[in-house]
């Protein structure tokens, strides 16, 4: 049965904390997490904010993601996604073995086409049709890379490795997308591609973000741009370099640097100019755009909820933007609009995100506590809140 809404972050968390065998005061202390928020959160009268989540995850001494309860697995299991896990799982561990003999690749024109379309369905979200061609498509593009042994050909490996990345973080599988990465540097030090060696820097520090190691992540931000300096100029490396920047802004932001955040947005401001809108560049979705979006994130990891929403409602988002950063994006302003009170503009905040990109916002975990925070003000919800927790599986 899919969980309950009794089974939220605040049940996990008071949980970890009685097999800890501490008071609600101890871990408040020993997470810098003031009382009444930490009491608030474990009765579920108030969302945790994933900077709330971080710090008290650090004193338990447990992973994030045992207190949001990623990944969802029931709900996969719903879905029929959870069983095509394991061959991407395989397919991630074959990597030095060299080409599988019972494997004929294909030219690389058409794995580059291939490797480019998985991206492409990642960031429209059909997550299923991406996770079923994915481990084939691997391992066809292993077999190719060792019998070619081309810097084109480790590329379109990398590339496959990246999209296993997408495809695990957005199903909670936090183990395995940092196997992906791995994997992602591994064929970019073989495609000598210090650009690819960067953008695995910025995802890995995001692997740091979600797991509240600020610190980790901003060293492996610092790494990533200075990995960027050793690739050739382009715009390439400028829409790389500004993601870093973006990336930074959000870990300062988490670590209450507003100063440090509004620097790099700034500077990823500075870049987009110049780039403008570069979507399709290694499917980051950089550009003045995601620099506004941004902003909306670093002004909610501040807790700053209004001006976070002001910024929401004077951005504009071109039609033709990744549904998939569009749907975080919504995630996001929901939540500021339920901290600031406005609890049926988060509702439609939701339904947007759902809307744009349903089997994403189905395994968001940001959704799902937002989700819980609105449960609480029921009576005040239209009829159709409670048909979007059943489908949420809460």
């Amino acid at each position: 049965m899919p969980q309950s809404i009794e089974e939220h972050t605040g049940v996990r968390i008071a949980k970890a904390r009685k097999t800890r065998h501490l008071t609600q005061r101890e871990l408040a202390d020993k997470s810098h997490v003031s009382y009444s928020t930490l009491t608030k959160v474990e009765q579920g009268n108030l969302p945790a904010s994933p900077s709330v989540i971080g710090a008290l995850a650090r004193a338990l001494s447990v992973p994030v993601s045992d207190l949001t309860g990623q990944p969802y697995i029931q709900e996969l299991r719903h879905d029929q996604l959870d069983g095509l896990i394991q061959p991407i799982r395989e397919a991630l561990d074959v990597y030095d073995l060299g080409a599988d003999p019972e494997v004929a690749p294909r030219g690389l024109d058409e794995l580059h086409g291939d490797t480019e379309r998985l991206c492409a369905l990642v960031r429209a979200t059909d997550l299923k049709t991406a996770a079923a061609e994915l481990p084939g498509l691997i391992h066809e593009a292993t077999a190719a890379a060792y019998a070619v042994g081309a810097d084109r050909a480790w590329q379109i490996l990398a590339s496959a490795y990246r999209t296993a990345y997408d495809v695990t973080t957005k199903l909670g599988y936090a183990d395995l997308c940092t196997v992906a990465l791995d994997r992602v540097e591994w064929a970019a030090q073989r495609a000598s591609d210090p650009v690819l060696s960067g953008m695995r820097q910025y995802m890995r520090a995001l692997v740091y973000l979600r797991a509240a190691q600020y610190g980790t992540g901003q060293r492996l931000i610092t790494m990533g741009m200075s990995t960027m300096e050793q690739a050739a100029p382009s715009r390439e490396r400028d829409v790389v370099t500004g993601q870093l920047h973006l990336g930074a802004a959000v870990l300062s932001a988490r670590s209450k640097d507003g100063a440090a955040a509004d620097g790099h947005l700034a500077e990823a401001d500075r870049i987009a100019k110049r780039t403008g809108e570069a979507v399709e560049t290694h499917w980051l979705a950089f550009g003045p755009t995601n620099v506004g979006v941004h902003k909306v994130s670093s002004l909610a990891e501040r807790d700053m909820y209004p001006e976070a929403v002001e910024a929401a409602e004077g951005l504009t988002v071109p039609d033709d933007w990744p549904q998939s950063r569009l749907a975080h994006h919504h995630a996001e302003v929901a939540r500021a609009q339920l901290w600031m009170g406005r609890t049926e503009d988060s509702f439609k905040s939701l339904r947007k995100a759902r809307r744009v990109a349903p089997q994403q916002t189905r395994y968001h975990p940001m959704v799902r506590e937002t989700y819980a925070g609105l449960a609480h003000a029921r009576r005040s919800m239209p009829e159709t809140f409670t048909g979007f927790g059943a489908w949420l599986g809460a």
